[in-house]
């Protein structure tokens, strides 16, 4: 019959290599005695007295310093292959971009930008992008367009949309679809990817620089610094009183203090400090295309579809109550502005009373109904076939309505441009019409087909109609729609001084012909020769073909030198 035998918990604990069996030495033996009564007096020396005054009573906590908590920055890919483009993006940007003003230099960094993307993710990054490769065309494209217009608010448009196409390429580089955000989706993604690419050129630096090397390294630096802080205070004194002594060793002492040290190292810091922060926008850009994904993100999954707040009979109540008011509104607007062929405006108003304060309201209940109809196509519930197809009738009876009244709006706008000619801010009313009512026929269609692709469709929408209004070429239309109907603009060429260079073609041209108007003209042209004779040649990364198309046409019409 076996005995039990109890055994020691610390030798239950061992396990493994330290249960094998190993010969002890004599001298280990002795002196495990001496070895254990110094452990068990070591440890009632560390350990506190229960009774001491200075040990922590039962039930009490000890007070505890508050450790600070360390940011959580993101895991880098390749952190110093990154760091070497993010660098040389920087100084590229710096030497192409700090320029009075952007031409060719935009679009060539827009192209080095993906460029490095597409090397630093490899063969492995570029077949995850594919699906969204896309958005690369229009960037390439829209940013092409600050290197051919001169408008500034041209060059505006060209270099924001450019910028939202970029993040949300970053954003998409490596997963997800962009077609599967929703209308908030895009504006989220973009400030997202701008809050999110922040945290990368810090962590890109962490994982890049060995700061433990510079640590060990610290401690013998400190010397010297030590010395410096020593020696100034006394070169002070001795060289007070040096100069006192010598007058040839004083003025060479002014002559040195009186050097412009902002004028010889100025520049340098300033274009250092440029490249840095272009480095740190290259950082954040490629940081977070190449990012290490942790759970779900935007546009990797559909839009999750609302709960329904609101009953049928409610909804369809609203819908044919809207209906009924547009379809009241629009016969008015179709019997006076269409088959009447309004040619002045409505009896008791100007042009301008009829035709602003209209248009106005008439775009406000556009975008209104858009947004209405979008609302009630996610929150109504509809719990049959006959319910869901009463609904999209009534609902498409709304946007046809509201085609017709933004119709209205435009043709107001119109009369409004015949009477006092055209200008930038009516092209690009113009252009925003046209698209608005794109995306409220996209949204009639996808109320029957596919209605989860309605942003989209209205992304592109927007897409397209930025790449249009670059096309018209604001300011050449203008000019060429003004002096098509000189009786009505009159003499008043003030707006078309102000005009960018995009204009010149145009105005050179109209030169040619005759009228109680070509002396203006003239006068305008001379005003756009003078403006170019001032400028200063511009360096390659400044060329811009709006600017030599107007060089060149003022040459040819002998009003500018060469």
């Amino acid at each position: 019959m076996s005995t039990y035998v109890p055994q020691n918990p610390t030798t239950l604990a061992t396990s493994g290599d330290d249960a094998a069996p190993s010969r002890v030495s004599p001298d280990a033996s002795l002196r495990a005695p001496h070895a254990a009564a110094s452990e068990r007096g070591a440890a009632r020396v560390s350990a506190p007295d229960a009774a001491s005054p200075m040990a922590p009573r039962a039930g009490t906590t000890t007070a505890q310093t508050p450790q600070p908590v360390p940011l959580d920055l993101p895991q880098v890919r390749k952190p110093r292959p990154m760091l070497l483009a993010a660098l040389g993006l920087g100084v590229l940007a710096e030497a192409l971009l700090s320029r009075p003003q952007w031409g060719v230099s935009f679009p060539l960094m827009a192209v080095a930008l993906l460029g490095a993307l597409a090397w630093l993710g490899g063969r492995e990054g570029w077949q995850r992008a594919r699906p969204n490769a896309w958005l690369a065309v229009p960037l390439i494209v829209i940013s092409g367009f600050v290197a051919v217009r001169a408008s500034p608010w041209l060059r505006a448009l060209d270099v924001l949309t450019s910028g939202v196409l970029l993040l949300l390429l970053a954003h998409f580089w490596g997963a997800g679809r962009v077609q599967r955000l929703g209308l908030l989706g895009y504006p989220l993604v973009a400030l997202g990817s701008v809050f999110k690419g922040m945290l990368y050129p810090p962590a890109l630096v962490r994982d890049s620089v060995d700061f433990k090397a510079a640590r060990q390294h610290a401690p013998r630096l400190m010397p010297f610094a030590r010395g410096i802080l020593i020696a100034l205070p006394v070169l002070f004194v001795f060289g007070v009183l040096l100069e006192s002594a010598d007058a040839a060793f004083a003025s060479a002492i002014h002559r040195v203090l009186d050097v412009d040290v902002w004028a010889l190292f100025g520049t340098t810091v300033v274009h250092t400090l440029g490249a840095l922060f272009a480095a740190c926008v290259a950082a954040a850009v490629l940081g977070h295309a190449l990012r290490r994904r942790k759970g779900r993100e935007w546009g990797e999954d559909e839009v999750a579809p609302a709960r329904p707040l609101l009953g049928l009979t409610e909804a369809l109540t609203l819908i044919l109550a809207v209906d009924a008011l547009f379809l009241v509104f629009a016969g008015f607007q179709v019997a006076y502005l269409f088959i009447g062929g309004a040619s002045s405006p409505a009896e008791g108003y100007t042009y301008a009373e009829y035709a602003r304060r209209g248009f106005f309201e008439l775009l406000a209940v556009s975008m209104l109904t858009l947004a209405l109809v979008m609302a009630l196509a996610r929150w109504t519930r509809r719990e049959s076939p006959l319910a869901e197809g009463a609904f999209r009738v009534g609902t498409s009876l709304m946007v046809a309505l509201t085609l017709l009244i933004l119709a209205s709006a435009m043709k107001r706008m119109v009369l409004y441009e015949d009477a006092f000619g055209y200008t930038r801010l009516r092209v690009f009313t113009h252009v925003f019409m046209f698209a608005l009512g794109v995306v409220l026929t996209w949204r009639a269609v996808t109320l029957w087909w596919r209605p989860e692709r309605f942003a989209i469709g209205a992304f592109v929408t927007a897409l397209g109609a930025v790449v249009a209004v670059n096309v018209l070429n604001p300011d050449a239309l203008i000019v060429r729609l003004n002096l098509a109907n000189p009786g009505q603009w009159g003499s008043d060429t003030y707006y078309l001084r102000k005009l960018s260079n995009d204009a010149v073609p145009e105005l050179v041209h109209a030169l040619g012909s005759t009228g109680a108007w070509h002396q203006d003209v003239k006068d305008v042209v001379d005003v756009f020769a003078e403006r170019q004779s001032q400028e200063a040649h511009p360096t390659w990364p400044e060329w811009n073909l709006a600017n030599w198309r107007a060089r060149r046409a003022l040459q040819e019409a002998g009003v500018a030198t060469p």
